[in-house]
């Protein structure tokens, strides 16, 4: 009903960069939150960054000021733009999106949560 694809993943070398893109499509009326998770290895799942519909942000501590969040409403995407990057960023990151598929559910407020199938980012030298 809703998918979401995650692209621009990597081999990257610490200090470097990578831009990740999360492209949501089919039955949406609105997208209220859009997320970004990663799971490293033998580690639980975490929220790096969180976009609103408003556009307001939030991040993890051990991501701030080298991670922003981004995103296009009128094209469903969003964005995270990884700077400065560590091989403890080394993950598997997860776009998460809270959906509307009707009008009727965005009137009172009700969002479904989807995943994407994850993009693997590694820091290596």
């Amino acid at each position: 009903q809703v998918q979401l694809v995650e692209s621009g993943g990597g081999l990257v070398q610490p200090g470097g960069s990578l831009r990740l893109s999360c492209a949501a499509s089919g039955t949406i009326f609105s997208i209220n939150a859009m997320d970004w998770y990663r799971q490293a290895p033998g580690k639980q799942r975490e929220l790096v960054a969180q976009i609103t519909s408003g556009g307001s942000t939030n991040y993890a501590d051990s991501v701030k000021g080298r991670f922003a969040i981004s995103r296009d409403n009128a094209k469903n995407t969003a964005y995270l733009q990884m700077n400065s990057l560590k091989p403890e960023d080394t993950a598997v990151y997860y776009c998460n999106a809270h959906v509307a598929t009707n009008q009727a559910m965005a009137i009172l407020h009700i969002y479904r949560e989807y995943w994407g199938q994850g993009t693997q980012v590694t820091v290596s030298s």
